[in-house]
């Protein structure tokens, strides 16, 4: 049976508030990281769709959800987040050194079968399943804010996708069966960039049942993923969480290891390379192998850090 990793003897984590809504995978993500570590987190609910006010009084800008935030410091990004929660919550790690290939796996995960999963879903049997309940107004708005958000993603035919996703599942199928219990053998950030993937696939219908049916294995592991729940939350509102940043002493340590072009201090535009472009703007105050942070000033939240991801994004000086 699956575990969790051990929790090592260590003081109590710093309050964790994520920002997110239910139907996001990538939250969803989140969301199972928590509750394998058996953590307790605050929950912001934000809209899925624009506008979202409290959101960019945080990030400058990023729209994309989840969002984690720790007093003034906000990270973006679940790749990025779920790194941080790794590192706040202790136990066996999700990104074992016996495993570097997890890491990278996972990207592929949020990447090509994450968006396999959305052109497979986007048949008609599979929107009517998921949103057949809304009225045509509210489609309509959800069109209208999903389709520039990802314009720029290279889009297959629901036939196309369900290839693509068959193959796929045909190879996790195999490693599962070759006694693995999880994607890499031990635990690892891979099961968890895989599992909110198939968590949106299983929501989408009848099509997405008769996709998933022939896979036993696959499907017993998420199963097991779920299990993890997702830790013991408490609900906040999006003010609170403002008030949190503006009333917090300082900032998470970071400093910048120059790249041609960027040095200390210089004002930086930072945003995503692949989807959802919108830009956040600050002084850059932290740069390393694996993220990019600004520092920003809102009226109601006081002065943020604001973390990405180096890896996907694009920084340019003003």
């Amino acid at each position: 049976m699956m575990q969790p990793p051990p929790m090592a003897d260590r003081p109590a984590p710093r309050e964790l508030i994520l920002h997110h809504f239910e139907l996001s995978p990538f939250a969803e993500k989140i969301r199972l990281m928590l509750g394998c570590k058996a953590a307790r987190w605050r929950s912001v609910h934000i809209p899925m769709l624009m506008p979202k006010p409290d959101v960019l009084a945080l990030t400058g800008g990023y729209r994309r959800t989840p969002l984690l935030q720790i007093g003034a410091d906000v990270w973006c990004d679940s790749a990025l987040i779920a790194r941080v929660l790794d590192r706040e919550l202790g136990g066996a790690s999700l990104f074992p050194a016996t495993q570097p290939l997890a890491a990278v796996l996972a990207q592929w995960a949020d990447w090509t079968l994450f968006w396999s999963v959305i052109d497979f879903a986007s048949q008609p049997a599979c929107l009517a399943h998921r949103f057949g309940h809304l009225t045509d107004e509210q489609r309509l708005a959800i069109a209208a804010d999903r389709n520039p958000f990802r314009a720029s993603v290279p889009k297959l035919t629901p036939n196309d996708a369900g290839a693509c996703l068959a193959q796929y599942l045909q190879s996790l199928e195999s490693q599962l069966a070759s006694g693995h219990e999880c994607v890499c053998g031990d635990l690892s950030i891979a099961d968890f960039s895989m599992a909110h993937v198939l968590w949106h696939l299983r929501r989408a219908g009848p099509p997405a049942e008769l996709l998933l049916a022939p896979f036993r294995r696959v499907l017993k592991w998420h199963d097991r993923m779920l299990a993890f729940g997702h830790g013991q939350a408490q609900a906040m509102s999006s003010e609170q969480a403002l008030q949190t940043a503006a009333q917090a002493m300082g900032h998470e340590a970071c400093s910048v290891t120059p790249e041609p072009g960027l040095t200390q201090g210089q004002t930086v535009s930072v945003a995503a390379v692949d989807y959802g472009h919108e830009a956040s703007w600050g002084e850059l105050v932290g740069l390393n192998a694996l993220e990019v942070v600004i520092a920003r000033s809102d009226v109601r939240a006081g002065r943020v850090h604001v973390h990405f991801p180096r890896v996907g994004f694009r920084i340019t000086p003003a």
